[in-house]
């Protein structure tokens, strides 16, 4: 494939009057943005409604859209709603950080407004859209209203048994119940989809590509797990055998304790992955390329036994292989796929990625602590890769820098140039820019943060760690054509841009 670069930026983390970055205005001026840049690549953070704790990675569905994302500035274009109704609601009062207890309990209240507001005019093209995904939508839609009836809990401690095992007495019975706050739910999903379709439209218009990310698993406390326990590696009383994590390492004494529930590969198999394709084409229609988080689960994971205090005492497990791989591609085509393999690997894992022919990844941040034979310094990268200079989970490199050892700052002072009569620190981050773009590697992204040469306090993920996470937002007047022209030519220099 041609030399690209992009930039790696949440939604989320967008400017907006209503205290998160939305699919609106500023998503299509910071499109503008990478264009003037000279980037064809604009890698998002996955896009599905958070649960407790905020992260786009514990979703309450994989189908679902972010409600948070809807612009509410294109619902009073269509006359849903007023500036004045929207202003009368608390967003905040931070426009670096985004307030998520302030937006739970202001968003709802005015999607609601617009949605009485809408049940006024035309229905045909939301009973178009009930109707095309009515695999996924009745579900979700049922389970958010039965979740709000009994105090938001998850679905496994919800006190109605019936409807906790989908008895089909008692899901016709909650459908009838809770018929207006289930339309409400879908109309939600339906304004999501609207806006997103016109919002890649722009982005694609513009020769940019949307990178989006899909965690391998899903939450316990789901739709998909609720709708789908056959799915899951559940007991009869549907609650998790082993959950998901990570084994001891150097960075933690006790290992990743994530608790998502762990596939019934078996079943999945026997179904032609079903579940899962229908899954990764849903990916397909909203990305154009598809980032699998955790890649080398499909060779071997890491099971950890349900209500264990830690991940010291689990055990790895096979996954389904390059079978799964073969299977995608015999059902779905070719569809583009960015494969995370970071962490210890296996060398089944390897092999994995090398028999599916996907490009994994080369996070800079990792390059020095080594010798020269390190896979992530650039001159052992091959071309079938996708280099960062961090992710969301790495500190920025401004804060990476500068609280790194004495000799590992040696050995990246060396490796990326003299710094010796330069001010402390001063533009490592481009030094770290420059490394990644004049790589083979075929495409080369930075996170905004590091474009920006931010620091630590703009870092948006401390794995394995509850709280302020996932709120950095950028500053409206952060960006501008002197950085727009500086990546530009990097791009052009460094052949990720036909120059014209």
């Amino acid at each position: 494939m041609a030399r690209v670069s992009g930039v790696l930026m949440p939604i989320t983390s967008l400017p907006s009057p209503y205290g998160i970055g939305t699919i609106g205005k500023e998503a299509r001026k910071f499109a503008d943005f990478l264009k003037a840049a000279g980037q064809t690549i604009w890698q998002i953070l996955p896009v599905g409604p958070t649960s407790y704790g905020d992260s786009p990675y514990q979703s309450f569905s994989t189908y679902a859209g972010n409600p948070y994302m809807i612009d509410l500035d294109t619902l009073v274009s269509e006359g849903l709603l007023t500036k004045a109704q929207i202003k009368k609601f608390y967003w905040g009062e931070n426009d670096e950080e985004i307030d998520y207890g302030a937006i739970y309990y202001s968003r709802f209240e005015v999607l609601k407004i617009a949605y009485e507001k809408f049940k006024e005019g035309d229905q045909k093209a939301f009973n178009s859209f009930k109707r095309k995904n009515a695999k996924w939508v009745k579900d979700y839609a049922l389970y958010m209203s039965v979740k709000l009836y009994f105090d938001n809990k998850a679905w496994p401690d919800w006190e109605d048994e019936s409807i906790r095992i989908r008895d089909p007495k008692a899901i016709n019975r909650y459908t009838r119940k809770f018929r207006k706050e289930i339309d409400f739910w879908k109309w939600v999903q339906f304004k999501f989809y609207e806006q997103w379709e016109a919002f890649r439209a722009y982005v694609n218009g513009l020769g940019i590509k949307i990178l989006g990310d899909m965690p391998i698993y899903v939450a316990m406390d789901s739709a998909d797990t609720w709708a789908n326990p056959d799915v899951f590696w559940l007991d009869e009383e549907r609650q998790p055998v082993c959950v998901a994590g990570c084994p001891p390492d150097y960075f933690s004494e006790t290992g990743q304790l994530w608790g998502n529930p762990l596939y019934n590969w078996n079943y999945l198999k026997e179904n032609g992955y079903e579940w899962w394709m229908n899954r990764i084409a849903a990916a397909d229609k909203l990305f154009d390329i598809t980032r699998i988080d955790h890649f080398r689960a499909f060779d071997t994971y890491y099971a950890i036994p349900f209500g264990a205090e830690n991940a010291i005492n689990g055990e790895w497990m096979e996954g389904p292989g390059i079978d799964f791989f073969n299977v995608m591609r015999e059902k779905l085509g070719d569809i583009q796929i960015v494969a995370e393999d970071l962490g210890e690997l296996f060398d089944s894992v390897k092999q994995l990625l090398d028999d599916s022919g996907y490009p994994g990844m080369k996070v800079l941040e990792f390059a020095f602590a080594d010798d020269e034979t390190n896979n992530f310094l650039p001159h052992n990268y091959t071309e079938n890769c996708v280099v960062y200079t961090g992710t969301h989970d790495n500190d920025t490199v401004m804060g990476w820098y500068a609280q790194a050892e004495g000799w590992e700052k040696e050995h990246c002072n060396k490796y990326l140039g003299d710094f010796v009569g330069m001010k402390y620190g001063d533009e490592v981050n481009w030094k770290f820019i420059e490394a990644a773009y004049k790589s083979v590697a075929d495409y080369a992204i930075i996170q905004m943060q590091d474009i920006l040469g931010l620091g630590s306090e703009a870092r948006i993920n401390v794995p394995s760690t509850l709280g302020n996470n996932w709120v950095w937002r950028i500053k409206a007047d952060a960006l501008n054509k002197d950085i727009a022209a500086r990546l530009k030519n990097l791009a052009i220099t460094y052949h990720r841009l036909e120059e014209n």
